[in-house]
This record gives C-alpha cells, structure tokens and sequence, in this order.
C-alpha cells in the first residue's frame, strides 16, 4: 500500500485544476483511487429522487480531487510545502521541508 504524505483533518490547497488556488479541510482520503475529498471544493449537484428515507431535491455534495492536484500548507508560512518524513526516538514524523515544522 503506498504511504501518502497527506492526512485527513490536514490543511491542503488545491495547486491544479478548475478550483487553483483555493484552501480547505481533508475530509476523506480515498487510497484505492489515489484522490481525496476536501471540504467546500470541487462541488457537484446530485439529483436526488424522493423516497420514504430521504426527501428528494438537488444535493450539493465534494468530489474527489487527484492527491497529485493538493499541497499540504504549512502552518507557519501559510503557503503550500513538500512532505517529508524523520525518524526520532523510533517514531516516524511529518515536517514541512520548507520551514522545518512538524506536522
């Protein structure tokens, strides 16, 4: 299974794409598709049929980003950074590669 760099509850921007420039929240990561959702971008309209559950209408509802097109913000400068991984006292630890924070 391949390791991704980026969490859900992480802070990301959106760095390609129709929604360029634009901030949110994970709030799923989908490992089989190599994609996650984020909170508020990349919204599409679901028509749904009403039934005894559910009331019918237009839902609005995030669809899944390619985890290529996000970068992790760095929560002292703000702007988008590399992952990296160190290993100390036997735990593994993400750091942002531009300012040196752990994540």
């Amino acid at each position: 299974m391949v390791n991704f760099k980026i969490r859900r509850d992480d802070e990301v921007m959106v760095i390609y794409g129709t929604f360029k420039g634009k901030k949110g929240k994970v709030i799923e990561v989908c490992k089989k598709k190599s994609s996650v959702i984020v909170k508020d971008i990349n919204l599409v309209y679901k028509h749904t049929k009403s039934s005894a559950k559910v009331a019918g209408g237009i839902l609005k509802k995030e669809s899944p980003i390619h985890i290529s097109n996000v970068s992790l913000i760095d929560p002292k400068t703000t702007k988008p950074t590399k992952v990296g991984f160190k290993v100390d006292k036997g735990n593994k630890i993400r750091y942002s590669k531009s300012s040196g924070e752990t994540l």
